[in-house]
């Protein structure tokens, strides 16, 4: 063959009519194996640097996937057709305010039939704690070691419950805003899943202390968080008691879930915060505990949450250099209405909002704006991302890089749309190999948002796998675990309308290039995939 030989490219697998013609240089003819792996390094290579483009406000205007891409876990051909009905200020409104919404019949199936659906937390929590005393009762050591393994291996199958309902709910729900800030508050008020036996808890928690309130009233958040069993457990409060002090829940309250670091808080106000905190806990048992007559009318349950008056320091505090009376219970109400309602809140919150959906240095009066809206509406969180998102500085923003999370959904999102996966083991593993486990932050403070965190060379390199597994329909996506495996047909159709009408404008040339020359479907799709505008949204 000369070196001017043409190839004609296949669409859908298949040479089309109009199918495009290229030509292709000798070497890459003579060595497909180094011609994939120097196209990898020129993709790769060109993530270092963020696709910039002076006239995205406009482009925004008349391509479609530019704001679905920035408004969902990652635009799809159904995303980016319900975008164009709607326009954009419906699906603004409709996203911001979602009505209750259920997924595919197979996919709510799933999820309605899962453990953590139909088992209310307590009676889900007494039923572990029983299987945990049974397994320690056990005389002999091998017995005694099965029955405990027993144990651990039903905590790690309800975890992987919650953690299989929230990547269902990020490929397929309509409702995408909502289920990104369920990841964001998720992340805002981490907990981990290895902590005492929280794995019990996470689907719980996440479910109506979260996403119940991901997208209303910030107050009703924190109030919500502040009373579950899962972050009280999580940060020691169920330990901190009147003359046995645990300040690790106030001092994260206030450094990481509202004021902020530099929020204007000393060590007096941890202390006194420590104070006002003590007797929330969690009571896991079947009967409530005795107490004096004088202090019964202070009781309070909730399901697993319960304040003992017999553990709360009944004196005075001051807290923010103001008086908190001793009421009990109340206490609490007061000050949470205290640091929910503080400026420092209303900055911080809305600062790392717009970190999350805009920039790792977002424009300082973007947010102040939002600051504004956030003080002025009492924490309404819907109310203050309508501020971000008709910004003019969002629409002429460059693009966002992707963490872990959110370039493993949108991949999956891209490739197969509304096509159910049968086995969600492939994500949670690049989710593990890219340091972003659902639920596996060690530490309080959530993972970092910032790119730089996650746009290392390692990182790189893994997400040209995954998209390579991905664009070559060898993902494991759609075949079932276990001796009896299901398995479909899933090789995915990138190269279809979406790609040709919206997708293909926004690439650079040398994307353009390295497409126009990939020797297979299997290679186009993984350099769409890996390519560096797709590391960004």
């Amino acid at each position: 063959m000369s070196r001017n030989t043409k190839y004609t490219i296949w669409v859908y697998g298949e040479r089309m009519p109009n199918a495009v013609v290229i030509s292709r240089p000798h070497w890459i003819r003579r060595s497909p194996l180094t011609w994939a792996l120097l196209c990898c390094a020129m993709l790769l290579g060109g993530c270092a640097t963020p696709v910039t483009d002076s006239s995205r406000a406009q482009a925004s205007n008349t391509n479609p996937y530019l704001p679905v891409n920035r408004l969902t876990w990652g635009a799809s051909t159904s995303a980016v057709e319900q975008y164009s009905a709607e326009g954009a200020d419906q699906y603004l409104a409709r996203q911001l305010h979602p009505s209750a919404s259920r997924l595919a019949p197979e996919l709510q199936a799933q999820i309605d039939s899962m453990t953590i659906s139909k088992t209310p937390v307590l009676e889900l929590l007494q039923q572990m704690e029983q299987m945990r005393k049974d397994a320690d009762a056990v005389a002999a050591d091998d017995a005694k070691k099965t029955a405990q393994q027993a144990y651990q291996q039903e905590l790690n199958r309800l975890q992987r419950e919650a953690a299989t309902r929230h990547v269902l709910r990020a490929l397929y729900s309509p409702n995408q805003i909502q289920e990104q800030m369920t990841w964001f508050w998720m992340n805002h008020f981490s907990v981990h899943q290895y902590k005492s036996n929280l794995r019990v808890l996470l689907g719980d928690y996440e479910e109506n202390a979260i996403r119940a309130h991901a997208l209303g009233s910030f107050r009703e958040l924190l109030g919500a968080v502040a009373t579950h069993p899962a972050m009280l457990r999580y940060l020691d409060n169920d330990q901190n008691a009147a003359g046995h002090i645990n300040e690790n829940y106030a001092r994260e309250l206030m450094e990481l879930h509202t004021l902020g670091v530099d929020g204007g808080y000393s060590q007096h106000d941890v202390q006194e915060l420590a104070r006002v905190l003590t007797g929330n806990g969690v009571n896991q048992s079947t009967t409530n505990p005795g107490l004096k007559k004088e202090l019964q009318g202070y009781y309070v349950r909730r399901g697993l949450f319960e304040f003992n008056p017999a553990r709360h320091d009944f004196g005075d505090k001051v807290l923010l250099g103001q008086p908190i009376k001793s009421k009990g219970l109340a206490e609490l109400n007061e000050a949470l209405d205290r640091l929910a309602l503080h400026p420092s809140t209303a900055r911080f919150i809305s600062r790392k909002l717009a970190v999350y959906w805009l920039a790792d240095e977002p424009p300082a009066a973007l947010v102040n704006r939002m600051a504004k809206a956030f003080a002025q509406s009492k924490g309404d969180i819907a109310g203050t991302l309508q501020v971000l998102f008709t910004a003019p500085e969002f629409a002429r923003a460059a693009p966002k890089f992707k963490d872990p999370m959110r370039y493993v959904v949108s991949a999956v999102r891209l490739a197969y749309d509304q096509k159910a996966i049968l086995n969600v083991n492939p994500i949670f593993n690049w989710l593990n190999r890219m340091g972003e486990p659902l639920y596996g932050r060690v530490t309080p403070d959530g993972y970092p948002l910032n790119s730089h965190a996650w746009d290392s060379p390692g990182q790189m390199a893994t997400r040209f796998e995954i998209a390579k597994a991905i664009g070559s329909g060898s993902a494991g996506l759609f075949k079932t675990d276990g001796p009896q495996a299901q398995e479909r047909a899933a090789f995915p159709q990138l190269s279809n309308a979406l790609y040709f009408q919206a997708i293909a404008k926004t690439l650079q040339p040398a994307t353009a290039k390295a497409l126009d020359q990939a020797t297979s479907p299997q290679e186009w799709n993984t350099f769409l995939l890996s390519s560096p505008e797709m590391m960004y949204r």
